[in-house]
Formats: structure tokens, C-alpha cells, sequence
């Protein structure tokens, strides 16, 4: 097992899958990283999109039934065995190219929620057929889920990703905390940017809070890895809501505290 999976706050969700599905999410998992790999690389913009490029031809080729690269050959039976839907694969393709074409220095509001849909919401469509639940209330879900995971994502890297050059925090945000929008460093520096990371903080909350309603109409049971996710992520923006952003280290979830949720998911799904 690869030590970038084990580290994954996702890893313990998916390990204590059955092995079918298991093997599908861990290929599934390995896909999407090497895609962000390419997006977050060091090399031209130009090269990064090219590299896209030949994702996006690789993955024709695994929907065509040939495949080159190991990762789409492992995931080809994965396509074929649950049907993934190919255009969510072309939507997260789209969301690694916003980072590319971008950097995203505090977008709108709605060019961040699009983000959010393409490069998270796509990994909760692609899931679900795994899990074995996909249902109109079950797609609902898992949109909202991605978008809830996504932005604690960004709550937990603001450090990080201004070392780079990106700010997801909305514009909006900043403009009312009275921010001028600059390089990512300063902004991060401003004394109300706590001000503008708290309300990105309520949106997480609330993305969680609209996710686990449309769980009565779920298939809960089925559901219970992404219900593992959403508890140790949860756990997560609750210590970062309550201190000043962005923090001076970048915040994880233990080993230890990853498999207690996935475990407490597990029996919940199944209450």
C-alpha cells in the first residue's frame, strides 16, 4: 500500500470496504491524484495543460476499452463493472484545469462553487456506483458532501496553497471583512482575514448540514464510507472554526481518529 494512500484521511473509509469495492475506490483514488499531480506540478502552465491533455485522451482510451497507463488499466475494470459515468471524469479534468489556467486568486463566489463541483463533487458521483447506492437522493449526497470535504480542504491549506499562489477564499468574502484583494500572502496577513475565513467556514457547515438531510431518503447502509469521510472531516472544521485562520500548521485528522469514524459510520449506517 502506497504511503500516500495511508496517509489519506479517506484511507480507513475505503480499507474496511469489501474488496471489490475497495480496489475500485483505491483505483478511483489513484487516478484522481495523479490528475492533481499534473495540476499542482512545477512545471509551465503550458506543460501542466498539455499533461492534462493527455489525461483527458487517456481516459477516451479507457472508455474505448484501451487503456495504456496503469492507472486507467487497473481502473478499467472498475468502468466496466459499475458503469462509472464518463462525464464526471471529464469534469474533474476541467476542475485540474481551472488551477492550471488560473492560479484561482479569490474567485467569485460562483466560480469557486463550480470548482468545488468539478475537482470534489465529481469523486462523490464517481463513488457512489461503488458504494452501491446511486440514486437521485444519493447524487444529492454526495454533492454536498464534496463540496462540504472540498472546502475544509482549503480552510486547512490556506498556508500551503499561498505558496503557490492560490487563494480560494471568495472575493466577496474578503471585500466585506474590507480586504483588497492582493497576493495570497498578504491577504493571508490582513487582521480580518479570520473575519473572511469564518464565513467560508459556515459554508462547510452548511454543505454537511444539507448533505446528512437527504440522508433519510439514502440508502444509509450502503453510504457508510462517505458517512466515515464526512465525520472525521467534520471533526475537522470544527477545530479550525474555532481558531484564528489560517493556522500556523496545517491540520490532520490521526490515523487513530480516522478509523474510530469510519467504525462509528459503519455502525450508524447500520442503526
Amino acid at each position: 500500500m502506497s504511503k500516500t494512500r495511508t496517509r489519506s484521511t479517506f484511507y480507513w473509509a475505503m480499507a474496511l470496504m469489501p474488496r471489490e469495492r475497495r480496489q475500485a475506490m483505491f483505483a478511483l483514488y489513484d487516478l484522481a491524484r495523479a490528475l492533481d499531480d499534473v495540476a499542482d506540478g512545477e512545471g509551465s502552465c503550458e506543460a501542466r495543460r498539455a499533461g492534462l491533455d493527455e489525461w483527458r485522451r487517456e481516459i477516451d482510451r479507457l472508455y474505448a476499452g484501451a487503456p495504456t497507463h496503469a492507472l486507467t488499466q487497473a481502473l478499467l475494470p472498475v468502468v466496466r463493472r459499475f458503469d462509472l459515468p464518463r462525464a464526471e471524469f471529464e469534469e474533474l479534468t476541467r476542475g485540474m484545469e481551472m488551477d492550471v489556467d488560473g492560479p484561482l486568486v479569490a474567485p467569485p463566489r460562483a466560480a469557486l462553487d463550480l470548482y468545488c463541483r468539478r475537482v470534489a463533487g465529481t469523486i462523490g458521483r464517481l463513488s457512489l456506483p461503488i458504494f452501491g447506492a446511486d440514486g437521485v437522493a444519493e447524487c444529492e449526497f454526495a454533492l454536498y458532501l464534496g463540496r462540504a470535504l472540498q472546502l475544509v480542504n482549503i480552510l486547512r491549506d490556506l498556508n500551503a496553497d499561498a505558496e503557490t499562489g492560490r487563494l480560494y477564499v471568495p472575493l466577496e468574502y474578503l471585500q466585506a471583512a474590507g480586504i483588497e484583494p492582493g497576493s495570497p500572502r498578504t491577504v493571508l496577513a490582513a487582521p480580518s482575514f479570520n473575519q473572511a475565513a469564518q464565513r467560508l467556514v459556515a459554508d462547510a457547515e452548511e454543505a454537511f448540514a444539507a448533505a446528512h438531510a437527504r440522508l433519510p431518503d439514502c440508502n444509509r447502509r450502503a453510504l457508510w464510507p462517505a458517512l466515515a469521510m464526512s465525520a472525521a472531516y467534520r471533526a475537522l472544521l470544527h477545530r479550525l472554526a474555532k481558531s484564528a485562520l489560517p493556522m500556523p500548521t496545517r491540520q490532520h485528522v490521526s490515523r487513530g481518529a480516522a478509523l474510530c469514524a469510519a467504525l462509528r459510520a459503519a455502525i450508524f449506517a447500520r442503526a
